[in-house]
C-alpha cells in the first residue's frame, strides 16, 4: 500500500500534471472560497500535512532531498503560505458577509480600539524579536550551513541550482532565451504585479479584506505569487534533479538519468507538415511563429474585449485594459511555452539564432 501511494504522488508530480493541476487548485480556491475559509479545512489541511511529513521521511529518497539544509527553508515557507492564504481569504470572506448584511467590516471594528504605540505595540514586537532570534540561534547550532568547497570548474555540483528564490527564473531559462527568461518576463511580473493599484480603478476594498469588491486584484496577485513563483520554487528545489531532469518526490535521484528528448522548434513542424525544405531565410522560415506570436498579442486583446471582458474594458478604459491584456499575456506566454515543451517538444515558437532571438 505504501508504494502504491509513494507511486501514485509521483505520477501525480509529473510536471504537466503538477501544473495543471495547481491551476486547479487555484481556481477551486477562488470559486470555493466559503468552503475554503472555514477553520475546520484548515485544520484539516495541517493535520493531513503532519501525518504526510510523519509518514515520508520512512523513504530514504524523499527524506535525502526534504532534510537538506537549503530546502529545510521552503518546507516552512509552503506551511506560511497555505496559512497565510487561508487566513486572508477567511478575512475576506467574513468582511463580504458582513458588507452584505450592512454591518462594518472587521478592520473598521477593531479600528474603533485605538491603544498607544508605546507599550502595547512596541512591547509586543520586542518580545517577538528576543524569540525570534533565540529560533534562529537554535537553529544555526543545529542545522548544518549548506556551505560548500570553493567553486572549480572542473567539479561542478550536479544539479546547479540557484538559490530559492532565483529558482523560479531558472526553471524559465528552459524555456526561453536569457534575455526574455532573465529580464523581460521578470520584469513583466514585478511590473504587472506593481500595477494592481493603477490597472484596477476600482475604488472600493481599501485598507480592509475583501474578494467581492476586488475580484480582480485577487486573482491577479494570486496567480503572479502563487503561480508564478511559489509553484516555480516548489519544482526546481523538489522536483529538479541530476541532470536538471523531472524527479518525483519519492523517486531516487539517479545521476545516470537521461532523458532523450528531440526539442524541435515550430518551423521544423510547419515545413515538414507541409512537405517542404526549411526556407534559409530566417524570416520567411520563422513566419510560422512570428504570426502566431502576432496573433496572440494583436488578436487575442480585441477578440476577448468584446466577448467575455466587455465588462472589463468598460470599467478599466481601452488604454488600461491594452495594457493589461498585454502584461497578461506575457504571463500566459510562460505555461502555455512549459506545457509545450512537455507535450510535444516544441523548443521555440520563433528560433533565429543568427540573430541571438529566440522566443
Amino acid at each position: 500500500m505504501g508504494e502504491q501511494l509513494k507511486n501514485a504522488i509521483d505520477w501525480l508530480f509529473e510536471p504537466t500534471r503538477y501544473f495543471a493541476g495547481s491551476v486547479l487548485l487555484l481556481v477551486a480556491i477562488f470559486l470555493g472560497r466559503k468552503w475554503f475559509s472555514k477553520t475546520i479545512v484548515i485544520v484539516a489541511i495541517f493535520a493531513l500535512g503532519t501525518v504526510f511529513m510523519l509518514w515520508a521521511p520512512s523513504d530514504p529518497d524523499f527524506r535525502t532531498i526534504i532534510t537538506k539544509p537549503d530546502n529545510v527553508p521552503i518546507v516552512i515557507l509552503l506551511g506560511s503560505v497555505v496559512f497565510f492564504t487561508w487566513l486572508a481569504m477567511r478575512q475576506a470572506v467574513i468582511n463580504d458577509e458582513r458588507v452584505k448584511e450592512g454591518k462594518p467590516t472587521l478592520e473598521a471594528e477593531l479600528g474603533k480600539k485605538k491603544v498607544f504605540t508605546w507599550p502595547d505595540l512596541v512591547y509586543i514586537e520586542f518580545i517577538c524579536m528576543i524569540l525570534f532570534t533565540a529560533f534562529l540561534i537554535i537553529w544555526s547550532l543545529k542545522v548544518q550551513a549548506p556551505i560548500e568547497e570553493p567553486a572549480a570548474t572542473a567539479r561542478t555540483p550536479n544539479p546547479s541550482k540557484a538559490p530559492w528564490y532565483f529558482l523560479g527564473l531558472q526553471e524559465m531559462l528552459v524555456y526561453f532565451d536569457p534575455w526574455i527568461a532573465g529580464v523581460v518576463l521578470p520584469g513583466f511580473i514585478i511590473v504587472g504585479l506593481c500595477a494592481i493599484p493603477y490597472l484596477d480603478p476600482n475604488p472600493r476594498g481599501n485598507g480592509y479584506y475583501t474578494f467581492n469588491e476586488r475580484p480582480f486584484a485577487w486573482v491577479f496577485f494570486m496567480v503572479g505569487f502563487i503561480l508564478f513563483w511559489v509553484s516555480f520554487v516548489i519544482l526546481g528545489t523538489f522536483l529538479r534533479g541530476p541532470n536538471w531532469s523531472f524527479f518525483g518526490p519519492f523517486e531516487y535521484w539517479d545521476l545516470h538519468k537521461l532523458e532523450p528528448l528531440v526539442n524541435v522548434d515550430l518551423s521544423t513542424y510547419f515545413w515538414n507538415f507541409v512537405g517542404k525544405p526549411k526556407p534559409t531565410n530566417p524570416l520567411v522560415r520563422e513566419a510560422p511563429g512570428i504570426l502566431s506570436l502576432l496573433g496572440f498579442f494583436l488578436l487575442v486583446p480585441p477578440i476577448l474585449g468584446k466577448t467575455v471582458l466587455r465588462g472589463l474594458v468598460k470599467s478599466m478604459g481601452m488604454a488600461r485594459y491594452n495594457l493589461f491584456m498585454h502584461l497578461l499575456l506575457w504571463f500566459a506566454l510562460l505555461p502555455i511555452k512549459m506545457l509545450l515543451r512537455w507535450t510535444i517538444n516544441l523548443k521555440y515558437i520563433v528560433g533565429i539564432p543568427e540573430w541571438f532571438f529566440n522566443v
